[in-house]
């Protein structure tokens, strides 16, 4: 069943090129900061380009349940007055973030050392994620959650009265956890320290910053240290949100597997942090280049072209790239079965708990789409087929996972049979405008059954 109603299967189909310009909406991670950042502010913050997708969406009426004015402008056009750090009012009900993880762990961060308390839920596939990762050191500031067994949702989240800061060694990288105890930190007294072994994505940091937190960053044998210190005054800021470079992974990636496309992506953020699935696809011989590289917001930001690369190669993806592109690995696993030989992606164990268990997912759908695929609790090995080698021909379980949707969509556009995905309803979490766009670019896709 669909994240927001009946199921809605899907068929890709083998198609003809790829060809044109696809405007990928914004980044949903900087979009959710955006708005929690906002409403944390004291004043007017205008935001440009926001993803305004289904987990997007949840996170700014949550924003407005906690006592922040969220007002839509225009197509990506958004006003928040924030309520400054410690200001946010108890909601008075229960807060939905539907099916984001993200919004979800931030909102609970941005809440926890605040004298409030909210009980939060989720869609399905939420309510099956761990949010221990997050409770447990939420739990070091004074804060408390009750929830179901397993620490999952729905919970209740008691804010500290009399926060503490903390100083907490993120156990397995994770942004959103990262992000997390930063977010409670800022109502916290003195310094909280998060160390991580292997960075992650840095928006939190980057826009922290932007807002006039204070914060050290500095490289030690320990890890990364960030050391902010608590209760500033965050000013509101005009952000201009770079466009979503995974939600870029799909155009980018079917046009690399279609024969004879050639596709630009314009204005794509290329944080280091988030660029390991493109680096992955030239070491594996894609034929990939950056244009016009320029720096928007803070972020480094360059018009992509991919087109058709039917040299490409299976390789050994070191496991220290796997926090710069966690959410691309279920596209990339469709990129290696059209490459020759075996692409190896190890140090994934993080995709057993997103939105589905996508080691899982992967590997039960490409195997019924006849490719051959190994697996382990944190790897996977993809025996590719070469260019257009992929038998097709299966229904794909999406597991309300909008990331497995749009892979095996793609996967179908250049597989020799068509690829059935059960459920594409979740794909409007993410990039509600997936399907039209990739329609505009020559995909052919149907409404299973219409």
């Amino acid at each position: 069943m669909s994240a927001h109603g009946d199921p809605i299967p899907m068929i890709a189909r083998r198609t003809g090129p790829l060809n044109g310009i696809a405007d990928v909406p914004g980044d949903k991670s900087i979009s959710h900061r955006a708005l929690i950042l906002g409403a944390l502010s004291v004043g007017e913050t205008r935001i440009t380009g926001l993803l305004e997708g289904q987990d997007v969406l949840d996170t700014g009426r949550a924003m407005r349940a906690f006592g922040a004015e969220v007002l839509h402008l225009g197509p990506g056009e958004w006003l928040v007055n924030g309520v400054g750090v410690g200001g946010f009012a108890e909601p008075g009900d229960v807060i939905d973030c539907g099916n984001s993880g993200t919004g979800v762990r931030l909102i609970m961060g941005a809440m926890a050392t605040s004298p409030v308390t909210a009980t939060f839920t989720g869609d399905a596939s939420l309510r099956k994620r761990p949010m221990g990762r997050v409770t447990d050191p939420l739990a070091l500031f004074g804060a408390a959650a009750y929830g179901r067994t397993g620490g999952r949702l729905p919970m209740t989240v008691v804010g500290a009265a009399d926060p503490v800061p903390v100083r907490y060694a993120v156990p397995v990288p994770s942004a959103q956890v990262k992000s997390a105890v930063l977010l409670a930190g800022l109502n916290a007294p003195g310094e909280t320290v998060v160390i991580e072994r292997e960075p992650t994505r840095d928006h939190t940091e980057r826009m922290l910053a932007g807002f006039g937190a204070t914060l050290g960053i500095e490289d030690t044998e320990e890890g990364r240290v960030i050391a902010l210190t608590g209760q500033p005054e965050l000013r509101p800021q005009t952000i201009a949100v770079p466009r979503d470079p995974s939600s870029a992974a799909f155009p980018v990636c079917a046009a690399l597997i279609v024969e004879g496309s050639d596709v630009l992506v314009p204005g794509i953020g290329l944080n280091p942090t988030r660029a390991g699935l493109f680096d992955t696809l030239r070491e594996m011989g894609a034929d990939l280049s950056y244009e016009n590289p320029r720096e928007e917001g803070g972020e480094p930001v360059a018009d992509l072209r991919a087109r058709f690369s039917p040299a490409m190669r299976g390789i050994e993806v070191p496991p220290e790239r796997a926090p710069s592109m966690i959410d691309e690995y279920p596209i990339l696993a469709v990129v290696a079965a059209f490459a020759e030989g075996p692409t190896t992606m190890r140090g994934v164990r993080e995709l057993r708990v997103k939105e589905s268990d996508r080691i899982a997912a992967m590997a039960d759908g490409l195997t019924a789409c006849g490719a051959r695929v190994e697996t382990g609790e944190d790897w996977m090995v993809v025996h590719g087929m070469g260019p257009g080698g992929l038998p097709g021909g299966a229904t794909c379980a999406t597991h309300l996972d909008h990331r497995i949707a749009m892979s095996f969509l793609c996967a179908g556009l250049a597989a020799r049979n068509p690829v059935t995905v059960d459920d594409a309803g979740p794909i409007a979490t993410s990039f509600p405008v997936f399907e039209p766009l990739m329609e505009k670019l020559g995909a052919a896709f149907a409404r299973a059954g219409a």
